[in-house]
């Protein structure tokens, strides 16, 4: 995640705690008064509880994707959002506070502070609505380049305009590409004005094409404007990757792989990262056991066959090994021998299998894997030889998602749903790349985060 987007993110969730906290204790003004709010705050654990609400408030928000800020920008989808997620975060401590009476703030000031909650969260988000999404504000970025990339970098950049991306348009020579492929911005001019369109238009960053860079480059103009240090300059790639949250394929070429700042970790970081991987799938495999037993004995009861699918799957290094999952197919699903692409609804599929593969329980054994450190608990999927030497010839740099040891969930799984294509691989790609170059202990328990989330919500599996 960038620096920016991380800190926007961070000041919008100290937002939500500052609104949340006001909104109960205005509740208990307005149930209690001033001396029965004191009561609560100082003799009853007042605070305690009260980050306890907050707690349950902020994860509501959270699973609710009330910071994703694609959400934030429509404004009615937001709103929509965020009286579920305050329902949902009410009805839960609801609950809470039937089952464990002590842990209420104040008594009857649950009703009040729904209300009071929702309006001051609601305030919040659609002030930052107005804000965003206003011209004036955000960081304004001149594209120079009309090609395929440059068009791409454009979309991606108008997409993320609520995480203060304001492209105000692109320079471009001869026939523009853009103006049968691109309509979301204007061109401001040809490549040889612009410095004179950096000084209108008060340009903060100016994002070059890679094709651009290959034809006609104003060196001089971009010089001048680098070393004045009033704008910031980058090329089309990593700007895309910064804003996408993946790599853009077409972009790509050996010197980005070769020169690229990839994340580089010390031995120690290393251990640590293992160790906290090989943790969680302990913890997993512990939590998920009586799950587990229930699911056996469903499959065996179910259709005939083995409890467990074995395959064979390429890992780091392009070694194979053979990954373990709950049987979901028929045993019969690949008779002939030859490997097949699932598929939406997939007559190959039991019963209990569309389940498990809907909340994922197929992939509990898989947790044995990665405590014998044949796979993570973070990184790009492993797939089946074959498929690997199909893809590899087809898609460029497919081969060095082997650069790292795969994962039982990854960044490709949270940011792209179930893919069962040639496409679908190649988009999976991209962000696979992106976390190969970007991998930290961070992304991977942000990625855990994600996946759990998509877990309770049943999001993306097949």
């Amino acid at each position: 995640m960038s620096s920016k987007f991380s800190t926007r993110t961070g000041l919008l969730v100290l937002a939500d705690i500052a609104a949340i906290v006001t909104g109960i204790l205005f509740s208990l003004f307005l149930r209690l008064g001033s001396d029965g709010t004191v009561d609560q705050l100082n003799e009853r654990s007042g605070w305690s509880k009260i980050s306890l609400a907050s707690v349950f408030w902020l994860l509501s928000l959270y699973f609710h994707d009330l910071y994703d800020y694609r959400i934030i920008s429509r404004c009615e989808e937001m709103t929509f959002r965020m009286i579920q997620a305050v329902g949902v975060a009410w009805v839960s401590l609801a609950v809470i506070y039937y089952l464990v009476p002590q842990l209420e703030i104040g008594p009857g000031t649950a009703l009040y502070a729904i209300v009071v909650t929702l309006f001051l969260l609601l305030t919040i988000r659609l002030l930052l609505y107005f804000i965003l999404d206003h011209p004036l504000t955000g960081e304004k970025i001149l594209i120079v380049g009309d090609g395929d990339e440059e068009i791409d970098t454009i979309r991606a950049a108008t997409m993320q305009r609520a995480a203060g991306y304001r492209v105000v348009g692109f320079l471009g020579n001869g026939d523009c590409l853009c103006k049968s492929k691109c309509q979301i911005v204007p061109r401001l001019g040809s490549v040889n004005e612009l410095e004179n369109v950096v000084r209108s238009e008060h340009i903060d960053r100016i994002v070059v094409g890679l094709r651009q860079r290959r034809e006609v480059v104003p060196v001089e103009a971009l010089l001048r404007l680098r070393l004045n240090g009033n704008v910031f300059i980058d090329e089309c790639s990593s700007f895309y990757e910064r804003v996408a949250k993946k790599v853009n394929l077409d972009m790509l070429r050996p010197s980005w792989l070769i020169f690229s700042e990839y994340s580089r970790n010390t031995h120690l970081k290393l251990a640590f990262r293992d160790f906290v991987h090989r943790l969680l799938a302990l913890v997993g495999l512990i939590v998920s056991m009586p799950i587990a037993l229930l699911t056996a004995f469903l499959i065996k009861i179910e259709s005939p066959g083995p409890i467990f699918y074995k395959q064979e799957r390429v890992g780091k290094n392009d070694r194979t090994f053979v990954v373990i999952k709950f049987r979901s197919m028929r045993a019969d699903a690949e008779a002939n021998g030859m490997p097949v692409w699932s598929s939406v609804d997939d007559e190959r599929v039991t019963l209990v299998g569309k389940v498990i593969r809907k909340i994922r329980i197929d992939e509990i054994p898989q947790f044995w894997n990665i405590l014998k450190g044949e796979m993570k608990f973070v990184g790009p999927r492993p797939e089946r030889p074959h498929f690997v030497k199909e893809l590899g010839e087809k898609i460029p740099f497919y081969e060095h998602r082997h650069l790292v040891a795969p994962g039982l969930t990854g960044w490709a799984q949270v940011k792209y749903p179930y893919g069962s294509s040639l496409e679908d691989a190649r988009q999976k790609l991209e962000y696979d790349l992106y976390y190969i170059k970007n991998q930290t202990l961070t992304l991977d328990l942000l990625i855990v985060l994600e996946t759990f989330k998509i877990i309770i919500l049943g999001r993306g599996g097949r």
